[in-house]
């Protein structure tokens, strides 16, 4: 979101000068408005109509000094508040479902929180356009429907818990937005509940106890089973399901586990051997569940699957209801085919107070009570608060769902190569005539380091980000710029050269190619007929370094114009006269060439956009071939 006059109403100002000349108050600096796709940033004073822009990369600092300028007053009075960096408006999190007084503080100390439960789907997406960040349990829907209300506001997600199925992923990376969960602090209350649901299921514990609160005594009755030696598949063998094996194993039970992506060595440490779903089945007298709800396991204990199972095998789920088909587990039940389950969750929650699967007799139940205990709870307020806190500043949470993890440290050595490569994306889009399509995109990552040493993801997701965003109202970051590039037809392929240069930096240069495009710039297209622009970090400022088959050295700051022209004495002289004569400020100049007094580039960096009548006659030039005005 740009700022604007519009906008700015809603922002207060850092403080008010008295103008000496007048008893009404100017309003200085409103404010930085959050925006991970930096615009120009709007000053509004209440005695002006006009606004002030200055560079995003500019602290307050600079712009309280113009404030205070314009305001005709002293500068050394207004010191302290020069020394002021750069803000912004605090973030509005809002918090769907309880959580706990110690991550309540850690959202609170960062932003403004609001805490409104229960919710119906069309309060929620009526607040959500408000929101920076949203905070759930298992109850809130997080719908496409709320995405689509946020307009494009909503941030970050986070999920208090493991499970997200209650979040639409796929509308999340569309919209740009980070979902993150908080899958450690209640992975031991989950597994601990498991167990206790599985003991007690074994020697009939709830039904002994309604029994005997009903005045009856019936020993003979609730005879249960022992756990010694018998053989528990745990299906997930993740976070909670491989805690729930080294328990199991303590109780003296032989473990398999069926799961498709859990590595070997990590099932052998704890003494559990790895199955196919198969073997799990027929050879299990208890099973425990411990899988994600999705397309491939929604419902995938249902008629088929009970009866592959051994007659008599016992279920204990507290993952998620949807992974078993309940009708289909009464009917096993009544066969006998299961003995007993004990269930944690529910395809509905809560269920019909008719369900005949909870009134089943054989058949414990519990009210979603997994991480359930006061350490957990505590435990994922703070997981998921410091999460959702670390989106909002811009970090890649090691939680989240639907982004590529990019380690902080990576980040931090990418940073400068992040800018260049937004800017690289920026000026080849600029440089394809207007009729052209853009399909084909390959990325040339030069570097003396190891090729799988190199994370290049969030310098490819920059690069779409510059080439879609200015011809496209779509929002790029790096949660969406792989699934956007897809769904425009964009194919991005990347490559990877070793360089003749020093390993203390991560990348030499990065190369965009557009193929099969044409350009209102011929001198950008190399001798492979494709758009081709080359670029640089130099001394922390990106800069581009070649254009199609020519050198250039262009610090790629404000905007840049680029003339191809006969190499003779005198070019720099006219260009610079022109400009000067519309008023036009000229930060640099540099000439690339192929070889003497032949053809060259100009680079000219401006700090205004020129008009078109001054780009009118730098095109008379005679020396002039053709030109390019590109903003950055």
């Amino acid at each position: 979101m740009a700022a604007s006059s519009s906008s700015s109403s809603s922002i207060k100002p850092i403080f008010t000068t008295r103008s000496k000349s007048s008893n009404s108050s100017k309003s200085s600096l409103l404010s930085f408005l959050h925006n991970t796709n930096p615009k120009p940033i709007s000053l509004k004073f209440s005695s002006h109509n006009s606004n002030y822009t200055t560079p995003p990369s500019f602290t307050i600092r600079n712009s309280l000094q113009t404030a205070l300028e314009t305001s005709e007053l002293p500068v050394s009075k207004f010191q302290d508040d020069l020394n002021l960096q750069a803000v912004t408006p605090k973030p509005t999190i809002l918090v769907s479902e309880k959580l706990g007084e110690a991550g309540l503080a850690i959202l609170r100390s960062f932003g403004n929180v609001e805490c409104l439960y229960d919710l119906s789907p069309e309060a929620l997406c009526e607040k959500i356009s408000q929101c920076d960040a949203l905070i759930v349990r298992s109850g809130t829907k997080v719908t496409r429907s709320v995405f689509e209300a946020a307009n494009g506001k909503l941030k970050v997600v986070g999920r208090a818990g493991v499970g997200i199925d209650n979040v639409d992923l796929q509308a999340a990376t569309e919209f740009g937005c980070l979902v993150v969960n908080a899958p450690i602090a209640n992975t031991v209350a989950a597994a601990e509940h498991g167990i206790a649901l599985l003991a007690s299921m074994a020697r009939n514990v709830s039904q002994a106890d309604a029994s005997i609160k009903a005045g009856k005594w019936l020993r003979s009755k609730y005879v249960g089973v022992s756990l010694v030696g018998k053989t528990l598949a745990v299906m997930g063998f993740g976070k909670v399901g491989s805690e729930v094996a080294r328990r199991a194993k303590g109780l003296g039970m032989n473990v398999i586990a069926h799961d498709p992506y859990a590595p070997a060595d990590k099932a052998r440490a704890v003494g559990v051997e790895l199955v196919s779903f198969h073997q799990a089945l027929a050879t299990a007298d208890f099973i425990s569940l411990h899988m994600p709800l999705n397309p491939t396991t929604s419902k995938i204990f249902n008629d088929e699957t009970f009866a592959k199972m051994k007659k008599g095998v016992r279920i204990v789920n507290v993952a998620r209801g949807g992974v078993i088909d309940e009708e289909a587990l009464v009917r096993a039940l009544d066969s006998g085919v299961v003995a007993q389950a004990a269930l944690d969750v529910f395809t509905e929650e809560p269920p019909a107070k008719d369900s005949k699967l909870v009134q089943h007799e054989n058949v414990s139940v519990t009210p979603h009570l997994g991480a359930s205990t006061k350490e957990a709870q505590e435990g994922v307020a703070i997981e998921i608060a410091e999460a959702v806190v670390g989106a909002l500043r811009g970090e890649l949470s090691a939680t989240a769902i639907n982004a590529p993890m990019v380690p902080s440290e990576v980040l931090s050595e990418l940073a400068p190569y992040v800018v260049l490569a937004k800017k690289l994306g920026r000026l080849a889009v600029q440089l394809v005539s207007g009729g052209s399509g853009i399909k084909s995109v390959k990325l040339i990552y030069r570097s003396a380091r190891d090729p799988d040493d190199l994370d290049t993801r969030i310098l490819r997701a920059m690069i779409t980000k510059g080439i879609i965003e200015p011809i496209s109202a779509s929002f790029i970051n790096l949660v969406n710029a792989d699934f956007t590039a897809k769904q425009k037809g964009l194919r991005i392929s990347e490559e990877r050269v070793v360089a003749d240069s020093s390993p203390e930096f991560p990348i030499d240069s990065i190369q965009v190619q557009l193929s099969n495009v044409d350009s209102k710039f011929a001198a950008a297209v190399s001798e492979n007929g494709e758009i081709s622009i080359e670029g640089k970090v130099k001394f922390g400022i990106p800069h581009l370094t070649r254009v199609g088959s020519f050198g250039v050295d262009a610090s790629l700051e404000g905007n840049l114009i680029l003339c191809r022209q006969v190499d003779q004495p005198g070019m720099i002289g006219k260009v610079g006269n022109i400009l000067g004569e519309h008023n036009v400020n000229v930060n640099f100049m540099s000439v690339g060439r192929t070889f003497r007094r032949n053809h060259g580039i100009m680079a000219i960096g401006v700090d205004e956009e020129p008009n078109q009548d001054s780009l009118k006659e730098i095109g008379k030039v005679p020396a002039i071939e053709e030109f390019v005005f590109l903003k950055l």
